[in-house]
């Protein structure tokens, strides 16, 4: 008989894995700032836009390095969100209705209330309405990277609430780039994806546990997704829901999904992401003025991540907890819960990503860089905070005479 796979070590590796790789993110986000503003720009701007071709037999990609990085090195990244996403509703801490209804809850409210946020600001204006979504996102690592600095004094069940709300977070920004930053479709890309899809499925179905198997169709997929009108980077999730979780009947020890995880946890917290930080993060101030910043673009970004996400993941667990559908964690207050809350504003890797799909290369060029300094802004904001109201949350109690 199989033992069931206990995820408590793997939780707490992660734990602080993604703390420290968060750690690196700000510095590396704060290095891109430096040099964007330096003398050194010219050099970070021909860099980002150096272009690299990969082609065989007369066929191929050339993008700039800025569009590798995005499309192909994020792919990586989601294929490493999509394990964890599989492997928390298999076997982790959403794995029963009842750990997962709490989370749930507070992450719909906390993408909900930040779009509404952004969208009441921005009416009227279709080009700045495509950046509808970019507060709805928490950057995971930065998250952990906070609470990492508060100490052994947070609670477990603290640090799994925040990590169950950050994948609802990540599954509802894989649905939002999937319907609503699409490009015009290509059946015949499609078609080829679907038979890489297809050989996925029989690999997994036939008990295949060979990384190579999985990635010598996983690349295609990728490049036929690239080339179809849907964002290539969900080839990572798509290949992420294929790679076997458990070992072939009669076999022992992890299966294949859990090894490649704890694989690739080192190089996404501290290259793939540090990577996208440098190259997305850079935003020139030499020119930004005061009005700049009252744009209704960065305000519906900073408003969104620092109110809507605070009001929408406490109001949510609330409203789940009053309703009697999920328990409040033990040993868990709920000034901790609303400290975790503002800490979730903390978009900065995702949204990101949401902003380069929503105005680069969805139309909106006009509003490159406010998008940038709105979840900097918002972003550091809503971390500080959290910050502060987990430290007063968390502090002991002081003894009585």
């Amino acid at each position: 008989m199989r033992r069931p796979y206990v995820p408590t070590a793997a939780i707490r590796n992660f734990f602080r894995l993604e703390a420290s790789g968060g750690i690196v993110l700000m510095f590396t986000a704060l290095a891109a700032m430096i040099v964007a503003n330096s003398a050194w720009s010219g050099h970070y701007d021909a860099l980002l836009d150096l272009t690299f071709a990969v082609t065989l037999g007369g066929v191929g990609l050339e993008k700039p390095l800025v569009l590798w990085i995005n499309d192909g090195l994020m792919a990586i990244f989601f294929l490493l969100v999509g394990m964890e996403l599989k492997r928390e509703i298999l076997e982790g801490h959403l794995s029963t209705l009842r750990q997962a209804t709490l989370p749930a809850f507070a992450a719909v409210g906390g993408m909900l209330v930040p779009a509404l946020c952004y969208a009441v600001l921005n009416l009227g204006d279709p080009a700045a309405m495509k950046g509808w979504a970019i507060p709805t996102a928490t950057d995971i690592a930065f998250a952990l990277g906070i609470l990492a600095l508060l100490g052994p004094r947070v609670p477990a069940a603290l640090k799994a609430f925040l990590l169950s709300i950050a994948i609802f977070d990540d599954l509802g920004a894989i649905l939002v780039i999937a319907l609503f930053y699409t490009a015009d479709l290509s059946l015949f890309s499609l078609v080829f994806a679907a038979l890489a899809i297809a050989g996925l499925a029989v690999l997994n179905r036939s008990g295949v546990t060979r990384p190579a198997a999985y990635f010598l169709l996983g690349i295609p997929l990728w490049v036929a997704l690239l080339k179809s009108g849907v964002h290539a980077t969900l080839a990572g999730v798509v290949l992420a829901m294929f790679i076997p979780l458990r070992q072939p009947e009669g076999q022992s020890g992890h299966g294949l999904l859990y090894h490649l995880e704890h694989a690739l946890h080192p190089w996404v917290a501290f290259l793939v992401l540090p990577v996208f930080a440098f190259a997305n993060a850079g935003v020139t101030l030499a020119n930004v003025q005061v009005a700049d910043m009252l744009h209704s673009v960065p305000v519906g970004i900073i408003i969104g991540l620092f109110v809507g996400k605070q009001i929408g993941i406490l109001g949510m667990s609330w409203l789940a907890v009053r309703l009697g559908m999920a328990e409040r964690p033990v040993g868990v207050s709920w000034l901790q819960i609303y400290g975790v809350s503002m800490i979730c504003g903390v978009g900065f890797t995702m949204s990101l990503f949401i902003a380069s799909l929503a105005f680069e290369q969805g139309g909106g060029a006009v509003y490159l860089g406010l998008e940038r300094l709105g979840i900097l802004v918002g972003s550091l904001i809503s971390g500080a905070a959290g910050y502060l109201v987990l430290r007063k949350a968390l502090a002991p109690e002081p003894e009585t005479a």
